[in-house]
């Protein structure tokens, strides 16, 4: 790494970074006379850590999200007042559309041309405090005239209809969305896309699940597999979380860090889905088809039911796979969905099932006492006969089932990027970033339009990241392990700002490991695991296909300020799209960078 710093070096300067950094900068908070928080919520067994206070679980019903349908809908962005659990108090969030929290669930059909006003009514941001003005263009002013971006998450969309974290509205300001909805059915989500404050926006409740549907995938009774649907088809809006003894959401993890600071790592250590703790749900005997979405800030789950039945896997981010795949769990990152079938027709009444999580957590997490969030929701098995439980044998192909899917097409390029975690010379912290660069920084990807690439998606940080690309989907090849002590050595790293991705071809140690069953369908975000190579083809399209220019300019980037040395885009058009970690935490610094599909 940089100054000729190994790999095993850097592995523990991480570790030193989260927590011996972290340690120094709250002792010298403390010396400055700066507030910790409330030192009484510190878990006694786990003292780097913040605890929130005991919360029965099972005791809030489950909320079935509202529905939002047609060709032209409102959502304003708005400060409200939720309650999280029946034994806390009502406590400041955001949503969309007026609920208390997150946002409703959007319907729309493919090529139905879909409009959206939007607009930020936020008057009060509930995490105002942990705003952090060392990042790239957060300043004091954004903690009371709130900036949004809405981004609908897995759409393709013109790209100033896309929610580009530059093309900000603030309070009493707004954008008319415009999407095509010119593909397939799937499970998408929007959520806020603001630079540098995009995990507190999200956390704070500005998030919303969108279900695309067509001809086959219809959402109601007549789809093309007799498929779940009305009541027995609900989407999970599943989240991490942690609160303070009054009830309010907390973004502060652990003491290690004072108030203000930007902390790479905020798992949680309650559950919450559609906006309650540990809610359960009572469900009749039958089949039911669950669309989960990880909304999370950081944590990666792999979820299984506690009793360890069975259930079919059908669809993940960009809509369904070739046919069912059984399972008994499956491992979704922030950013990612899956559409699942679940049998509970063979259960007595009154059994109950969790929804569980056994991921570890990363190595630099783990250090701090960090242990996995284990549980996010119950099913009680009501005397209710619901739909039988039949499982198609196809999903694609088959008579009035959508196209089949195919072969993985044949890259006409390759390109190789790389997944790295820095110390931060701006602020002695940490640094994420993608190609040795941060967002600003101009020697971006340029694929052209109508091109096949594969993207070999190299990580040489110690823990797993979830790679989002906008504008396109895309199918995963699979995972090849890779030497990367020697990758490192053969290639010195120059400073922050030089892109950095060598060809790691010549580094790779074992066969490629082929993609999980449930990633073998079209997807938009994909875990590039630790010290791995990922490689994903995908096609990005050409204007007259998608009918607008994907690297046409529009809206006008702000002002560079307040970013501490930090690059930013000089003021001006915007233009092109982004691809990024979706964990949060980093994509807020500095795991995002831009991109333009350049006219053939």
């Amino acid at each position: 790494m940089s100054g000729g710093i190994s790999r095993r070096a850097f592995t523990r300067g991480l570790g030193y970074t989260i927590g011996a950094v972290g340690l120094g900068a709250a002792c010298n908070a403390t010396a400055r006379g700066q507030d910790l928080g409330d030192l009484a919520n510190i878990d006694p067994a786990r003292p780097l850590l913040f605890a929130s206070p005991h919360l029965e679980p099972f005791v809030d019903d489950l909320p079935r999200l509202p529905q939002l349908t047609g060709t032209g809908i409102e959502l304003r962005a708005g400060s409200t007042i939720h309650r999280f659990h029946r034994d806390l108090a009502p406590s400041p969030a955001l949503s969309y559309g007026g609920v208390d929290y997150l946002g409703p669930t959007v319907e729309a059909h493919r090529d139905d041309p879909l409009t959206v006003t939007y607009r930020n009514d936020i008057t009060v941001h509930p995490l105002a405090a942990d705003f952090d003005t060392t990042l790239h263009g957060v300043t004091d002013q954004d903690r009371t005239t709130v900036p949004t971006s809405m981004h609908l998450h897995g759409a393709v969309t013109p790209p100033e209809h896309d929610g580009h974290p530059m093309f900000l509205q603030r309070p009493g300001q707004g954008h008319v969305h415009h999407y095509p909805n010119g593909h397939e059915a799937a499970g998408l989500w929007y959520h806020d896309h603001a630079m540098g404050i995009t995990r507190l926006n999200v956390y704070a409740g500005l998030a919303g699940a969108f279900l695309l549907r067509d001809r086959h995938d219809t959402g109601t009774t007549a789809n093309a597999w007799g498929l779940p649907s009305g009541e027995f088809e609900i989407p999970l809006v599943m989240q991490e979380k942690l609160f303070t003894a009054d009830g309010h959401q907390s973004y502060r993890v652990s003491p290690l860090l004072p108030p203000g600071r930007w902390d790479p790592a905020t798992p949680g250590d309650v559950g919450v889905v559609n906006g309650k703790v540990w809610p359960i749900l009572d469900v009749a005997r039958g089949m039911y088809r669950l669309r989960l979405l990880n909304a999370a800030s950081f944590s990666i789950w792999n979820l299984f039911f506690g009793n360890r039945m069975r259930f079919w896997i059908i669809g993940t981010d960009s809509g369904l796979l070739p046919a069912p795949v059984p399972s008994t769990a499956i491992r979704l990152a922030p950013g990612e969905r899956a559409d699942i079938l679940v049998d509970f027709g063979g259960l007595d009444p009154g059994t109950t099932v969790d929804l569980c999580n056994d991921e570890p957590p990363p190595l630099g997490v783990a250090q701090r006492g960090v242990r996995p969030m284990p549980l996010f929701c119950r099913f009680r098995v009501a005397t209710g006969q619901g739909r039988p439980a039949t499982v198609p044998e196809t999903l694609r192909g088959g008579p009035g089932q959508p196209d089949a899917l195919g072969p993985v097409p044949v890259p006409q390029t390759q390109r190789t990027v790389t997944v790295l975690q820095l110390p931060d010379p701006a602020t002695g912290g940490v640094l994420m970033s993608l190609n040795n660069l941060q967002f600003g920084d101009p020697d971006i990807e340029t694929p052209r339009q109508g091109t096949v690439e594969q993207w070999n998606i190299v990580n040489v940080s110690p823990e797993p990241h979830p790679i989002h690309l906008h504008l396109v989907s895309f199918r995963v090849l699979g995972r090849q392990d890779i030497d990367v002590d020697r990758y490192v050595r053969d290639h010195p790293q120059p400073p922050v700002g030089t892109k950095w991705a060598p060809p790691v071809d010549d580094y790779v140690t074992s066969p490629l490991h082929p993609p999980q069953p449930w990633e073998t369908g079209p997807k938009d975000t994909v875990v590039a695991d630790v010290g791995t190579v990922t490689r994903v083809v995908a096609e990005f399209p050409t204007a007259d296909r998608l009918g607008f220019d994907p690297d046409a300019t529009f809206g006008t980037a702000p002002a560079p300020e307040g970013h501490d040395g930090h690059p930013m885009p000089a003021a001006g058009p915007l233009q092109g799209y982004v691809w990024h970690c979706h964990m949060l935490d980093h994509e807020d610094h500095d795991m995002m960078l831009g991109f333009r599909a350049v006219a053939p």
